[in-house]
């Protein structure tokens, strides 16, 4: 196993790996293949099954060191929230999801994993759940909304460190289904821009997911 150029992620070959906690040992939340190596126990991190791995796999740059923060929006079960806890094992993960089924598995997944926070709560009303939520060093989105890029922002002003980022995995189709995924991509653009936020980096994320991008954002100096 090699160390990639994200702290906290491995290859073997040109599959990616995370390490998986001791609490964890033996235990898989998506049905990814586990490996050991010298005493450590690593998860198989599937890019056709997650978005930023797609986007690492893609040399998305990225690093979230073992004491991050992260605000996690659009949880969902739980498969990238389990990577993202692997890496920041240090720190925390506060992992919002809106749909009790996928909740009830978020739930699942996170009494294995101390450093996960589920909140069952709207992404899009970021007041609801302040009083639970400090500033973050980064904030991740996945969330298929029409104003996906509204409530990102709305989550980034509220909860963003200065010197933190923010990754926005955006969903064209879910934007405008009538509108080509680019000029979806760069209404986003537009509205991050307007609202002050610098886009690093954008790129689209085929042939893992088509019609979605990845948006790598931070505050103006």
């Amino acid at each position: 196993m090699q160390p990639s150029t994200s702290p906290g992620v491995f290859l073997r070959g040109d599959r990616l790996f995370t390490v998986n906690p001791p609490s964890c040992q033996g235990t898989v939340v998506y049905g990814e293949s586990l490996v050991c190596e010298d005493g450590v126990e690593y998860r198989s991190w599937n890019p056709y099954r997650s978005k930023l791995a797609a986007a690492l796999v893609k040399r998305l740059p990225v690093s979230l060191s073992p004491s991050s923060v992260v605000l996690y929006l659009g949880a969902a079960t739980g498969t990238t929230v389990s990577h993202v806890s692997d890496i920041v094992s240090g720190g925390v993960v506060y992992a919002v999801e809106n749909a009790p089924l996928s909740m009830a598995k978020l739930l699942g997944m996170s009494k294995l994993r101390s450093n996960v926070i589920p909140i069952f709560d709207d992404a899009g009303h970021p007041d609801r759940y302040a009083s639970l939520v400090p500033r973050v060093d980064v904030v991740y989105q996945d969330i298929s909304q029409r104003n996906q890029a509204e409530i990102f922002v709305a989550n980034l002003e509220r909860f963003l460190k200065p010197d933190g980022f923010g990754v926005l995995m955006v969903k064209a189709r879910s934007i405008d289904v009538a509108l080509p995924p680019k000029q979806a991509y760069l209404r986003v653009g537009q509205v991050l821009a307007q609202r002050g936020w610098v886009v690093e980096k954008t790129m689209e994320l085929g042939p893992f997911e088509k019609d979605h991008a990845v948006f790598l954002v931070r505050p103006q100096s």
